[in-house]
């Protein structure tokens, strides 16, 4: 790539004529006069290429996206699928003879900056600078804290000074110089750590900038090699990080005094012991789902229900001290923290947040009785108030109400997908947008929809009546629908990644699995398993984690395997 204050027309320089560029192509990956810019439209090889000005040019000026192979020196052109390998020309016959899905990178990249990939990478930057963000703070504050307690010793250390003789002089120092010898050391490798953690917060906050940049302004090939490339920087990152806070230690300052320091004699050597404990960092440093970020080659695109197994995580109870009615969950999402959010369904009006080791976190007021919920991004989720046919959009740590939507009929389940609500409204769908303006409206054949989830472009609803399954496509259009004796008094409804329903049954006490097309069916879990008149279900497909919630506050957390 050409630098510098003036960027020169290539095709002009290949004429030895000197003119600066106006746009850069970032398919030919060189500056374009005026002239030559319009001659570059007209062209049928080129007409199609990506052309932005200098100024947003400069943005992605500094980003390392090399397009060609580093072993034969050929343009990268193709893909193959098993090795996750991008290819030259030479490269396919040399060592990729056998495989059977070498693709041109052109068709794989094509939806790259529309691809979850890229949205996974951006995800991954923002949870790896929240985690250390919070290394950062916790760092901070526990060397604060020893700096509080070298204060601590260094007053009990002093005051008992004053209650001797001035011939322990020498031996006060001995023992501040020992207090300070150890403090320096201590504080040298906070400051190191802190250093280190504050050096990769800054170059993440640059690969955030460089991958938003990229998106907007570089060419599909880019924006896809330039994904892989920031992804492997980020996978660093992280080992480093973990590495570092893996030998990183906490330190707490005390100290002892001789047992006849009162009845001091010529004999007492030392004014006293600084001692110096060291504990494991108790920082959790979550992993953000990095290999999320690739470009989903390696991934199934379908799984039977009966390789489907269900490992206990944790249970617990959730606590009923502090709400004045029984208590009655109506539904359950995982936050992107990795905590628990629960709808309380009573006339305490309240939203239950709980970690996933079930402690307590708080209970957030709300307008209603909750009915249900579901994560838009990581700063907002949205709430339905069943028979008061209304939803609010909260944010701000999901206490303030950022949009307040009304609607002409009962509001049930909701889910979210592509910046859309899809609300079920007992005998339809109603699909609004953030602001909520009513995009469209979907019939459905039944007129008890309580429960809606969206995966991978499929709606899947349930009949709470009729204890019926429903499948359609994002048109209405339905796909399969889903019956059998298992199903009793249908509860609640979520999916895998694989278009999988899990089904819960209130009055069988068990977890079902519908095959993604609808033609088989698994029990998973029954009471044996702690399911008691289970009223909720949600799957976290970043983490593998399903969630189901019993009647009376027991709450179960699932690894799916």
């Amino acid at each position: 790539m050409a630098s510098g204050k003036h960027i020169p027309c290539g095709p002009c320089g290949f004429d030895d004529v000197i003119k600066d560029a106006g746009r850069w192509c970032t398919g030919c990956e060189e500056g374009l006069c005026d002239d030559c810019e319009k001659a570059h439209r007209r062209s049928k090889t080129s007409r199609k290429h990506k052309v932005i000005t200098i100024e947003d040019y400069r943005r992605i000026e500094n980003v390392s996206i090399s397009q060609i192979c580093e072993h034969h020196g050929e343009n990268l052109e193709w893909f193959c699928k098993s090795h996750d390998e991008v290819l030259c020309v030479t490269c396919v016959p040399s060592k990729h003879k056998a495989c059977s899905d070498v693709i041109p990178i052109s068709a794989n990249s094509a939806n790259s900056r529309q691809s979850t990939a890229l949205s996974d990478l951006e995800e991954t930057i923002d949870g790896t600078l929240r985690n250390v963000k919070q290394c950062i703070k916790n760092r901070e504050s526990a060397s604060k804290e020893f700096e509080k307690q070298e204060l601590d010793v260094k007053t009990m250390i002093l005051e008992t000074r004053t209650k001797i003789n001035v011939n322990l002089d020498k031996l006060q120092e001995k023992l501040l110089n020992e207090l300070r010898s150890t403090s320096r050391t201590c504080k040298s490798k906070y400051k190191n750590i802190l250093e280190k953690l504050k050096s990769t917060e800054e170059m993440l906050s640059k690969l955030r900038e460089q991958s938003i940049h990229i998106k907007q302004f570089s060419s599909d090939i880019q924006v896809f090699l330039g994904t892989r490339h920031i992804s492997k920087q980020i996978l660093h990152e992280i080992k480093t990080i973990k590495t570092e806070l893996g030998v990183s230690k906490d330190y707490a300052l005390d100290v002892s005094f001789h047992s006849l320091i009162e009845k001091l004699s010529n004999e007492v050597e030392d004014f006293g012991k600084v001692f110096l404990s060291e504990s494991a960092t108790n920082l959790d440093f979550r992993d953000p789902k990095i290999d999320q970020a690739q470009m989903e080659i390696n991934i199934p695109t379908s799984r039977n229900i009966s390789d489907i197994k269900l490992q206990l995580i944790k249970s617990f109870e959730m606590t009923k001290t502090h709400y004045r009615h029984k208590m009655n969950v109506s539904d359950c999402v995982i936050l992107p923290n990795g905590h628990l959010m629960i709808a309380n369904d009573t006339n305490d009006k309240l939203l239950i947040e709980y970690s996933d080791t079930g402690k307590l976190i708080r209970a957030i007021p709300v307008s209603g009785p909750p009915y249900a919920i579901d994560v838009i991004d990581r700063d907002r989720i949205v709430v339905t108030y069943g028979s008061s046919s209304y939803l609010e959009i909260m944010n701000k740590n999901y206490v303030n109400v950022d949009n307040k939507i009304s609607l002409h009929k009962s509001c049930w389940g909701v889910s979210h997908a592509d910046m859309k609500l899809y609300v079920a409204q007992g005998d339809c769908i109603q699909v609004l947008d953030l602001s909520g303006k009513q995009l469209r409206t979907m019939k459905t054949p039944s007129d008890k929809v309580s429960r809606i989830y969206l995966s991978n472009e499929k709606i899947v609803y349930s009949d709470w009546k009729s204890n019926i399954v429903h499948c359609c496509n994002l048109n209405g259009n339905e796909l399969w629908h889903f019956e059998h004796d298992s199903i009793n008094f249908l509860k609640d409804i979520t999916a895998d990644c694989y278009n999988n329903v899990f089904v819960v049954n209130y009055n069988s006490d068990n977890l079902t699995a519908v095959q993604h097309d609808g033609k088989n069916s698994k029990t998973l879990l029954t009471i044996s398993d702690g399911l008691r008149f289970p009223r909720t279900a949600y799957y976290d497909k970043g983490n593998r984690t399903l969630v189901i919630c019993n009647d009376g506050g027991k709450v179960l957390l699932f690894n799916v395997v």
